[in-house]
């Protein structure tokens, strides 16, 4: 069986570009349900609280995957609005499980929902509203 195609927008996207070594390089695939999963791995320079990511890394993170979704569904769209709960802490030097999908989309507008996930259970939760451009 053939193995999925890895979703990205380019090399140096802070997102899921494998060559920004600063970058979260989140891999990421569609699912069999029309969604995305992925994950990113915690890096060092990630941090906000020693030892724990940032913040705006998880926000980044299901941010990124939600664009990539509509972005492989060939919908060029960028972000509105990004709602954010933050549910726990993701360590540094743990992975960090992403999955986003479609919620509702009408008149050039998509609204979205991702989850990050980490070892012990949710991380956060996301909510995105996209415009086409």
């Amino acid at each position: 069986m053939p193995r999925p195609e890895r979703l990205s927008h380019h090399d140096l996207c802070f997102g899921c570009g494998q060559a920004n070594l600063f970058g979260l390089q989140l891999e990421a695939e569609r699912t069999a349900d029309g969604g995305l999963a992925g994950h990113f791995f915690v890096k060092q320079d990630h941090q906000g609280p020693r030892g724990y990511a940032h913040g705006g890394v998880i926000a980044a993170a299901l941010g990124e995957a939600m664009s990539l979704l509509l972005n492989d569904a060939g919908t060029p769209a960028l972000a509105r609005s990004l709602e954010l709960e933050l549910q726990a802490p993701a360590a540094v030097g743990s992975y960090v499980r992403v999955s986003a999908s479609v919620e509702r989309s009408e008149g050039g507008r998509t609204a979205l929902v991702a989850t990050a996930e980490g070892e012990d259970g949710t991380v956060a939760t996301a909510r995105g509203l996209f415009v086409e451009t």
